[in-house]
């Protein structure tokens, strides 16, 4: 237990939290929405500071990051809890483990100093806040991605994006990339699935990029949920307007938790999205979970293959220090 980082008090005991845009008040002896979070005694404290529960060494491809040191490995790390609830989650198991199990917390104790080392020692290029929401174990992550920085690594969050401001302003010295999952354009989507909201999600992109965080960001297309063209056109409209740079994943749904009555997405409509990212501006538009199709990145100049994928693994990186080797055209990202 450690105590929690952006809170106030607000009188009686109670206690308001500003790390994500629940803006959760807490009664003593209660919990923020996320589960992990506990007021003891008008104070907040993080309940999985270090409370490891998943540890692992991925490729920075499956985050997904196709811009961002592409074909290095990522130590990724995640504690248990969750400030949405989606009832489609794949990683339920952990996410929703507090809320499942009454608030019982789980994890191995690990110092930041360990992460960092075990980075290291892995030849890991970063550290992966994954897996879970990692703004719910912000604490943490701010700790281990400071050391990390002072090592020469870099550090990436794969977030919902529900982060206030104010957090987003304390990770900005250390916090080098983010895919943030942009799970729908509609507010009743949100509320009804996820337990949240929209806004918040499309202020934490905007706020990403003009922080200078490199951002790439992924829509999982749910049949009959935010499949339709109208929807996917407004996504696509939307990151094109803050830059036509913004990496879109469009990633295709397969059945998991408590949705098991939708099929999953049809290739028709993965690649109909991608038409419609492409033609609404977006330069990189790729298509996840359908190994073999639509993860290449090709120059938006003169159409060559510059990096040829295949699920999580790069077979060919033709970029020349962030430039296509035939045009010039510079290709935004992070490239070593």
């Amino acid at each position: 237990m450690r105590e929690a980082r952006l809170w106030e008090g607000i009188g009686e005991g109670r206690v308001r939290c500003g790390l994500c845009a629940h803006r959760c008040v807490i009664a003593p002896g209660g919990r923020g929405v996320c589960g992990v979070r506990e007021n003891r005694d008008g104070k907040l404290y993080s309940l999985v500071y270090g409370r490891i529960v998943s540890q692992a060494l991925d490729p920075v491809e499956k985050k997904p990051l196709f811009h961002f040191l592409p074909g290095t490995g990522t130590l990724s790390i995640a504690t248990v809890g969750c400030n949405f609830r989606c009832d489609f989650c794949q990683n339920f198991e952990i996410s929703q483990f507090p809320r499942e199990h009454g608030g019982r917390i789980v994890g191995e104790q690990v110092e930041p100093e360990e992460i960092v080392e075990a980075a290291r020692s892995t030849g890991a290029r970063s550290i992966s806040y994954t897996y879970t929401e990692p703004t719910v174990f912000f604490e943490f992550c701010e700790d281990v991605g400071r050391l990390a920085a002072q090592e020469g690594l870099k550090n990436i969050f794969v977030t919902n994006g529900f982060m206030t401001a104010e957090a987003l302003a304390e990770a900005k010295g250390w916090l080098h990339a983010a895919n943030v999952d942009l799970k729908s354009f509609s507010e009743d989507f949100y509320h009804r699935h996820c337990g949240a909201s929209l806004q918040p999600v499309l202020d934490t992109i905007t706020r990403m990029w003009e922080a200078g965080i490199w951002v790439e960001v992924t829509t999982l297309v749910i049949p009959g949920r935010n499949d339709s063209e109208e929807e996917l056109r407004w996504i696509a409209e939307f990151l094109a307007g803050i830059s036509p740079d913004i990496p879109w994943h469009i990633s295709r749904f397969v059945p998991a938790y408590k949705v098991w009555d939708l099929p999953p997405t049809p290739l028709s409509t993965l690649r109909r999205a991608r038409e419609i990212g492409l033609s609404a501006g977006l330069h990189f538009v790729y298509l996840g979970n359908v190994p073999g199709e639509g993860e290449d990145t090709l120059c938006p100049s003169c159409g060559r293959t510059l990096v040829r994928r295949y699920g999580f693994y790069v077979l060919e990186n033709a970029i020349l220090d962030g430039h296509c080797p035939r045009c010039g055209a510079a290709i935004p990202g992070v490239w070593r």
